[in-house]
């Protein structure tokens, strides 16, 4: 069975970083379609940034130039955040999708979420 375990999130301050952590297994993370997700009190669910097998990258306009998605080559996905800003406070999803792109409705395997808070 597939697993996804995100871990990374915490509490920091406007301006500040994080980098979320999604470890995957009973699936190749490089050999997969992955996406990370958030979705704040009251809000869809919305797509951030996704991977896809060939490599290449999307991202939400609000991510562009603060946040990058990489993967190790093997089980991990991460998201590098910087100029966090209060506005990024969510709940944090990685997830596997049977196609690229930043539609949660595309993906089929999603992991526990782990919470960023940005206090300004």
């Amino acid at each position: 069975a597939v697993q996804l375990v995100e871990s990374g999130g915490g509490s920091v301050q406007a301006g500040g970083s994080l980098r979320l952590s999604c470890a995957a297994s009973g699936a190749a993370v490089s050999r997969s379609h992955m996406g990370w997700f958030r979705q704040a009190p009251g809000k869809e669910r919305e797509g951030v940034a996704a991977l896809d097998r060939s490599g290449h990258i999307l991202y939400a306009g609000s991510a562009k130039g603060r946040f990058t998605i990489s993967d190790d080559g093997g089980n991990n996905l991460y998201l590098q955040m910087t100029s966090l800003k209060p506005e990024d406070t969510a709940e944090y999803y990685c997830a596997i999708g049977k196609q690229a792109g930043l539609d949660p409705s595309t993906y089929y395997y999603w992991g526990q979420g782990t919470q960023v808070t940005v206090s300004s």
